[in-house]
């Protein structure tokens, strides 16, 4: 598992790679968190085009960086869902939160 982090304009892009559970959700969110910190972010797009696999501690690390986000008067988006995440997504919920997108590209322009 890996995280790979960019910013474009005041938005930080999450990449992740590999699988994003109960065993690594600790320290994304602290990278994840430090990042968003230091790069003087707004927004958060979690680019998921590499990732293999989520459970419910992946959703977690998600809904926590949207609350912390929102409070900050940012917006956070998913870009680049396969069809095994996009299904955990719709179930999970967040769909009603947070929006997603077909590809990065689309993402970071609604931003």
């Amino acid at each position: 598992m890996g995280v790979k982090i960019s910013k474009k304009d005041y938005t930080l892009i999450v990449k992740i790679d590999g699988e994003l559970d109960h065993h690594q959700a600790e320290s994304v969110k602290k990278t994840i968190d430090e990042e968003y910190e230091k790069k003087d972010c707004k927004n958060i797009i979690f680019d998921l085009k590499n990732l293999t696999f989520m459970d419910s501690s992946g959703i977690g690390v998600i809904i926590g960086r949207y609350k912390k986000v929102k409070n900050n008067g940012g917006k956070v988006a998913i870009a680049n869902t396969g069809q095994h995440l996009k299904k955990l997504i719709e179930v999970s919920g967040l769909l009603r939160i947070i929006k997603c997108y077909n590809s990065l590209e689309e993402a970071i322009k609604d931003m």
